[in-house]
């Protein structure tokens, strides 16, 4: 039911944006990033369960914890780059939303580099010298 209310706000101001973009388009950005913010804000209240969840199975799989806080983390990465490209997108600066998934990228990168080199290093103690 959650994504129905969702649904319906997005859809309430998608409305509400073109009615005033014609009279005052920096309030409909103000509106759109506005209401943009406020899902996002209503999500991360539901990625605290799956948090717990991924904690737990990896506690019981013996997995350090390190490396899936560094996974959250890059897929945190990920979603704030996203959102923030949209918005910039949405205010029409294609220019500038590149450059924000380009550093989400940049950053997820230098922030996977310990789990690939664990991941090398433990197909290289499997191969036979």
């Amino acid at each position: 039911m959650e994504i129905l209310q969702i649904v319906g706000i997005g859809l309430l101001t998608a409305v509400l944006i073109l009615v005033v973009r014609e009279q005052k388009p920096m309030f409909a950005f103000l509106l759109s990033a506005f209401v943009g913010v406020a899902i996002f804000l209503a999500m991360i209240g539901k990625i605290g369960s799956v948090v717990s969840v991924l904690e737990n199975l990896a506690d019981r799989s013996g997995i350090p914890s390190v490396y899936l806080k560094t996974m959250l983390k890059i897929i945190g990465i990920a979603y704030v780059a996203e959102f923030g490209a949209q918005i910039v997108r949405d205010a029409g600066m294609e220019n500038i939303a590149s450059r924000i998934e380009f550093a989400g990228k940049m950053l997820i990168l230098v922030m996977a580099v310990p789990i690939i080199s664990v991941i090398i290093e433990t197909v290289l103690n499997l191969l036979p010298v």
